[in-house]
């Protein structure tokens, strides 16, 4: 549940980092239409109140007749003889009181008419002994503000939808470098927590002994033999540290070297004996042969068997057996315990990240030892078998307990 909690967190970290990222970049995109839009529309707006006066000053001009007003137009022209006006002119119009203001003042004047479906514009002017209006209808203006609104508006949500599509597209090909660097970040620290968690318990118990040794009068030659196995764990402790720094660098590959299987093994339960004597649970080894080479890294080697063989160790009631053998090309060691075995349930996903091998609803968090587990180690057992060309594989036994079985490919018959 952890693991999956965290991957799921992991991949809607990098979703709403993908997001955000389309998100501002097509916000920008909107402003950005929005002012242009905007300053379209201004300079629209400005263009047909320019050509509409234009062409009202024009026909109020030169216009002769009242027939000869341009489409859209109405002429309206007083003289002593009368008002003559434009076939059809609308309701409502002429503007009579502009007619009578501009003949009392001879000053044209530009007015704003309400009716119809967008308004008329009259203009007014004294011409000589006429008093002439111009009356321009305004629907053609609008209905091409409307037309350009509706095009720009259209435009401008394709736009935002195609930017912010193109953003997250970009934002994830830009995070998924840092989320990755990211996870390698946290799976490193994760990684070496755990790995390194173990060999130092069993540093601390071997310090514990040789305490309790030296504080009950022990003679100084099994002193000795206590401080030779703390030195020896120290060194495999940065052999460790050597090897996961060499795991966590994808520019670097590991060295092969020939390591004996045989003799690893019996190193690896060495160190875990005191650990594995804390919890009243015997460690046996049986080896079939004297000496079986693999080609590898010894320090991701001691990481995998110390891994299987604590494993063993906290659900072993009493035993844990080591056997190693060789044949048909490959080393083949199997780490049995004398415990519950392995739920059914989790067994095929067991050498996956936060997966525990304990049984029940609910993974146990801590050991009997007072440790919390993660569920880590046999995943990096896994990643290790990869990285050597072998395989890990789980086995329940009939009569309860459980195998892990670690297959590598023999260096040499």
């Amino acid at each position: 549940m952890i693991g999956a909690r965290r991957r799921v967190g992991e991949a809607g970290l990098l979703r709403h980092m993908t997001w955000q990222w389309g998100l501002q970049i097509g916000a920008c995109v909107a402003v950005i239409v929005a002012v242009l839009s905007g300053l379209a529309v201004l300079m629209v707006l400005r263009s047909q109140e320019s050509a509409a006066i234009t062409l009202l000053t024009q026909a109020t001009a030169h216009a002769d007749d009242v027939g000869d007003a341009p489409a859209g137009m109405w002429l309206v022209i007083v003289n002593q003889s009368g008002t003559k006006a434009t076939n059809g002119l609308p309701a409502g119009l002429p503007d009579r009181a502009a007619l009578t203001r501009v003949a009392a003042s001879g000053t044209a004047e530009m007015d704003q008419v309400p009716g119809g479906e967008a308004g008329y514009q009259a203009y007014t002017q004294q011409r000589g002994a006429e008093t002439v209006q111009a009356v321009l209808d305004l629907r053609v203006n609008n209905d091409e503000r409307e037309r350009l609104l509706a095009a720009m508006l259209f435009s401008g949500a394709v736009g935002l939808l195609l930017a912010a599509g193109a953003g997250a597209w970009f934002g994830r090909r830009s995070a998924v470098p840092v989320a990755a660097a990211l996870m390698l970040q946290r799976r490193f620290v994760s990684d070496a927590s755990h790995e390194l968690r173990t060999p130092l318990t069993h540093l601390s118990i071997r310090a514990q002994l040789l305490r309790r040794h030296f504080r009950g009068g022990t003679d100084a030659t099994k002193l000795g033999s206590e401080v030779d196995g703390l030195v020896d764990d120290t060194e495999r402790l940065a052999g460790i540290l050597d090897d996961l720094l060499l795991a966590a660098d994808p520019r670097t590959g590991a060295d092969a070297k020939p390591v004996d299987i045989v003799v690893l093994a019996a190193q690896v339960v060495a160190a875990t004996a005191p650990a594995a004597a804390e919890q009243a649970v015997t460690i046996t080894t049986h080896p079939e042969r004297a000496s079986l080479l693999v080609l590898g890294s010894p320090g991701g080697l001691r990481r995998a068997l110390t891994a299987l063989l604590d494993n063993a160790v906290r659900h072993a009631r009493a035993a844990v057996s080591v056997t190693v053998r060789g044949g048909g090309g490959q080393v083949v060691v199997d780490i049995g315990d004398d415990g519950p075995g392995i739920d059914p349930e989790i067994l095929p996903h067991l050498f996956e990240r936060f997966t525990s091998t304990r049984r029940g609803p609910e993974p146990e968090p801590v050991d009997a030892t007072g440790r919390r587990h993660y569920g880590i180690g046999l995943a990096l057992v896994g990643e290790i078998a990869d990285r050597h060309n072998g395989g890990i594989a789980a086995i329940n036994g009939q009569d309860g307990g459980a195998t892990l079985r670690l297959t590598l490919p023999l260096a040499s018959e």
